[in-house]
C-alpha cells in the first residue's frame, strides 16, 4: 500500500500549478512514505531486520504520525487558501494552527523523550510513546488536523476532512488501542481526494486565491 499511496502523491505533485497547493499536495507523500515505514517496523517486530534498523523506523514513524502531521495539515490548509478572508476565516486559521504546533511540540517532546515501543496486534501495530495527558492531546490532534479540513473553504478539501473523520470515529471505535496505526491508515486512502483536489485546480491561475467557487456563502450551500 506504501508504494501505491507514495506514487498517488508524486502524481499530486507533479499536477501542482499553483506554489501554495504544494503542501497539500505533499500529504500523500508524506503517508505514503509512513506507510513504507511501517513495514520495517512490522519486520522489525518479526526480527527480519536488525534491532537498530527497528528502533530507527519506530522513531521515523512517530515523528511523522505524532508531532509532523499536526503542525503540517493546518498550514498545508492555510496555503491553500491563501490569502485568507477577514474575520471569522483568520481567526479560525490562526487557532488550528497554533493548536497544532502545541500539539506538535507536546508530542514532539515526548518522542524526543521517551521511547517509542511497538506490537503486533492483529493486522496493525499498537504504538506506545507515553504521551502525558494522551486524550487531551489526542482531541487537539484531532481538531487541529480534522478541523482545518472540515472549515476549508474549498469543497473537496471539506469531503476529504470528511471521510477523515468519519475513518477516524470507525477506527477508533473497532481498534482503540491501535488507533494511531489504523488510523494513519485510513488517512492515506484519502490520499486520492488530495490528488483529485490538486487536478481540479489545475485552471486556476499561478498567483490565483483559489476562490473557483466564489464567496464562502455560495460554498456552504
Amino acid at each position: 500500500m506504501g508504494s501505491a499511496i507514495t506514487a498517488v502523491g508524486i502524481a499530486s505533485v507533479a499536477s501542482v500549478r499553483r506554489i501554495n497547493d504544494l503542501p497539500m499536495a505533499m500529504l500523500p507523500v508524506i503517508l505514503g512514505a509512513h506507510q513504507l515505514i511501517e513495514a520495517v517496523v512490522w519486520k522489525g517486530e518479526r526480527g527480519a531486520v536488525s534491532p537498530g534498523t527497528a528502533e530507527i523506523a519506530r522513531e521515523a514513524w512517530a515523528v511523522i504520525a505524532f508531532p509532523l502531521l499536526p503542525a503540517f495539515v493546518p498550514l498545508a490548509v492555510l496555503a491553500a487558501q491563501w490569502p485568507l478572508e477577514r474575520g471569522r476565516e483568520r481567526v479560525r486559521a490562526t487557532v488550528l494552527i497554533v493548536l497544532g504546533l502545541v500539539v506538535a511540540g507536546a508530542l514532539g517532546h515526548a518522542v524526543a523523550t521517551r521511547p517509542v515501543n511497538a506490537e503486533i496486534c492483529g493486522h496493525t501495530v499498537r504504538y506506545s510513546v507515553g504521551i502525558p495527558a494522551a486524550p487531551w492531546v489526542i482531541a487537539g490532534y484531532l481538531v487541529a488536523t480534522l478541523g482545518s479540513l472540515l472549515l476549508a473553504r474549498d469543497r473537496l478539501l471539506r469531503v476529504l476532512g470528511l471521510v477523515c473523520a468519519v475513518g477516524a470515529a470507525v477506527t477508533m471505535r473497532l481498534w482503540f488501542h491501535s488507533f494511531a496505526s489504523t488510523w494513519c491508515a485510513v488517512a492515506a486512502v484519502a490520499s486520492v481526494i488530495v490528488l483529485w483536489w490538486v487536478r481540479s485546480r489545475r485552471d486556476l491561475p499561478p498567483g490565483g486565491t483559489g476562490h473557483r467557487h466564489g464567496p464562502v456563502s455560495e460554498l456552504v450551500r
